[in-house]
Formats: structure tokens, C-alpha cells, sequence
């Protein structure tokens, strides 16, 4: 589940929005321009070297109120403002893909909205494989092969070169009966056996299905009735 997560995060967290909105060539405005009305302004940064109280007013500091306050601008500690909370720029951005998003979802409709965000967000390439981290691949192999009901998995050389030198190279394949699950390739024997653990593990929780409908599909007037596709159980219990 933490890979699913973090590929959500990654395809629509705030940082991937927010990278999106710059790549669209949003930038933050120092002030309204004359065709902005500026009580339609959402967003705003504070100028350096003032403080903001609660009736809206900006407060300047002089030489006093450094060698009071011991610090170099003459700044109060921050104390927490009720009703004004500011956000960072990265959550600002963030909302403005998000508010775009529901405005075409709302005056251009569904179908529009789906084709842009498999545009947009679809479209970009995220290695998932690299996502996954395995602290011990072969016991969560054997353990997923006793789930599946598969014979118990047993590493094998299929090949090597330079044993006795400096730098050997090991070919190791992981096999169930007499079907490779996986296979990899190291200084070691260990080092070998550990990669090609690992290749199986991504082998099977990395597989797609050729045609994958999704609920949205039987949206169509002629779509034919939407059956779920099958999901991995889930994750090893150790």
C-alpha cells in the first residue's frame, strides 16, 4: 500500500501540482494588475521587515526595536494570528491545478475532463519499479509463494565468469519447479541471489493486465457492463 500511495502522490501530490502549475507558466503576482480586480486576489506575499496585526495594519521597525528585541529587523517573535493562516507557495500552486481542474469538469463536462487530465497528468512518466524497497526479498518470496500455493522458490547459477579473479560475475535465476520467476546478476553469489529475489517480487506485483476497464468506462451509452479486475491480496505478513 505505501507504493500505491506514494505513485498517487507522485502522479497528484502538491509537489507534482505545483510543478505542473510552473510548467504552465503560473507565477505568483506581487499585486493586481489593472485587470484584476484586487478583491479577487487569493494569493500574496508579505513584504520583509514588517509584521502584520490583526486590525490589517503594517507595523515598521526602527534601531529601538532591534537592540529591544535583539534581533537585526526589529521583529517580534512570530506569535500565531487567529483567522490568518497562510500557506506555502507550493500549496497555493497546488489549488489553482485543482480549482482548474473542477472548473472544466463543470462547464466542459465529463468526457473533457478525463481527456485532460489523461493529458496532463496520465502522460507523465513515473518509474514505479523504483518505488519498491525490499529489506529481505527472499524470505518475502517464500512467504508469497506458500500464499499462492506455488512450490517453494530455489535459487540456481545459470551462469559465471571469473570466479578465482577480481571480479567475478554471477548469474542467479530464482525458480519454482521449472518456472524462472526471476533473475539477477552480481559480484557474489549473495549479492546475485538478492537481485533476482527482487526482479521476481517487482516481476509479480509490478504486472498489468493487456485491457484494464475502469468504473468510469460503463459511463458510455454502448459500454458493455464493468467487471473488476483482479488485485493482488495484498502484502506479506512476516
Amino acid at each position: 500500500m505505501g507504493v500505491i500511495w506514494a505513485a498517487v502522490w507522485a502522479y497528484v501530490g502538491h509537489k507534482a501540482l505545483s510543478a505542473i502549475s510552473q510548467e504552465w507558466g503560473i507565477e505568483h503576482a506581487a499585486a493586481p494588475g489593472c485587470e484584476v480586480d484586487p478583491g479577487l486576489l487569493q494569493f500574496k506575499r508579505l513584504p520583509p521587515q514588517t509584521d502584520i496585526v490583526e486590525n490589517g495594519h503594517t507595523l515598521h521597525r526602527g534601531v529601538s526595536a532591534r537592540i529591544v528585541y535583539d534581533n537585526e529587523f526589529g521583529e517580534r517573535p512570530s506569535q500565531p494570528s487567529p483567522g490568518v493562516e497562510g500557506v506555502p507557495t507550493t500549496q497555493a500552486n497546488a489549488t489553482f491545478v485543482q480549482a482548474l481542474m473542477g472548473a472544466i469538469y463543470l462547464h466542459c463536462g465529463r468526457p473533457v475532463a478525463k481527456q485532460f487530465f489523461k493529458e496532463h497528468f496520465m502522460s507523465r512518466q513515473l518509474p514505479v519499479a523504483d518505488l519498491f524497497s525490499f529489506a529481505q526479498p527472499t524470505r518475502d518470496l517464500t512467504k508469497l509463494c506458500a500464499r499462492e500455493g506455488f512450490e517453494r522458490p530455489v535459487a540456481r547459477i545459470i551462469s559465471e565468469t571469473g570466479r578465482l579473479s577480481r571480479h567475478p560475475v554471477f548469474v542467479v535465476g530464482i525458480f519454482s519447479g521449472q518456472d524462472l520467476l526471476g533473475e539477477g546478476s552480481g559480484p557474489s553469489l549473495t549479492e546475485a541471489r538478492f537481485r533476482a529475489a527482487v526482479a521476481a517480487l517487482k516481476g509479480w506485483y509490478l504486472y498489468s493486465p493487456l485491457t484494464v476497464r475502469v468504473p468510469s468506462s460503463t459511463e458510455e451509452s454502448d459500454a458493455k457492463p464493468w467487471e473488476p479486475a483482479m488485485v493482488d491480496p495484498g502484502e506479506i505478513i512476516v
